[in-house]
């Protein structure tokens, strides 16, 4: 009988990694370290190239970059309206644009075959849910094109509940439930009622409730949902749990720079 010993590093060379490393990715993004973001998503690709996930989260690098850069990424922004209201278009960096649109690109097609496989693909599907959700922000905060940004939000939404039938422990589903909710509950009440006539939710308990499912048990986005969750206790004027949050944040990301600020900004 030979022994399988010499076998062993050509193996361990060539085993796909751990999802620690996919996780890995999405804590240097959170922690501004985009560059080094893209190396771990890049070679989590290398090892899986037909995961949707990979190129999909690549490309939310890309989009919290230019976020990032064009300090949208505070929530001072999000506690002031006029930011979303206003038609003037941002300048985003045509080269990062070009590779979220090749990574999205990317996604698509390895969304497309894995669900034409099995529609219930639950990896796929939370890759669909991200990619919606990552257009939308992007063409919502960057582009300005709030009709496209409703759409794929909505579209979202249903894409989320598709897959929580899936898998109802994917917990990061619920962020795109609760965001539309939030959000556009943050509307005034004419705008509501077209919102909800053109099918969008706007439910804002109902936001909240399913934002504090992905803070607590969420797994990719769980940071962004508690980022959400400061934002709406700092709209509410509930400065000690805005406060709260974004020293968990903090600590939890020394890196990122933004959490910090907003905490100094609230002494």
């Amino acid at each position: 009988m030979h022994s399988v010993l010499p076998l062993l590093p050509a193996l361990l060379l060539t085993a796909p990694p751990a999802p620690v490393l996919l996780e890995s990715g999405y804590r240097q993004m959170y922690n501004l370290e985009f560059d080094a973001a893209h190396r771990t998503f890049a070679e989590w690709i290398q090892h899986r190239p037909e995961d949707p996930l990979g190129p999909v989260s690549d490309a939310a690098a890309f989009l919290f970059s230019e976020l990032d850069r064009l300090h949208i990424l505070q929530s001072e922004f999000f506690l002031h309206d006029d930011n979303f209201r206003t038609s003037r278009r941002l300048m985003p960096d045509p080269a990062a644009r070009h590779s979220f649109e090749r990574r999205l690109a990317d996604a698509g097609r390895l969304i497309d075959q894995a669900l034409a496989r099995d529609p219930k693909d639950a990896n796929a599907l939370l890759a669909q849910v991200l990619l919606l959700g990552l257009r939308s922000d992007y063409d919502g905060l960057i582009e300005k094109k709030y009709l496209s940004s409703l759409s794929l939000t909505k579209a979202g939404r249903a894409a989320a509940q598709r897959l929580l039938e899936a898998d109802p422990i994917c917990y990061d589903a619920w962020l795109a439930i609760g965001v539309e909710n939030y959000l556009l509950s943050l509307k005034p009440l004419p705008v509501r009622w077209f919102l909800q006539l053109n099918g969008n939710a706007t439910d804002r308990d109902l936001g909240i409730e399913k934002l504090k499912i992905t803070a607590e048990k969420g797994h990719y986005l769980k940071p962004f949902a508690k980022l959400m969750l400061a934002v709406a206790a700092l709209r509410d004027k509930d400065r000690a749990r805005g406060a709260a949050l974004l020293r968990e944040l903090s600590y939890e990301f020394p890196r990122n720079h933004l959490y910090s600020e907003e905490l100094a900004r609230l002494q």
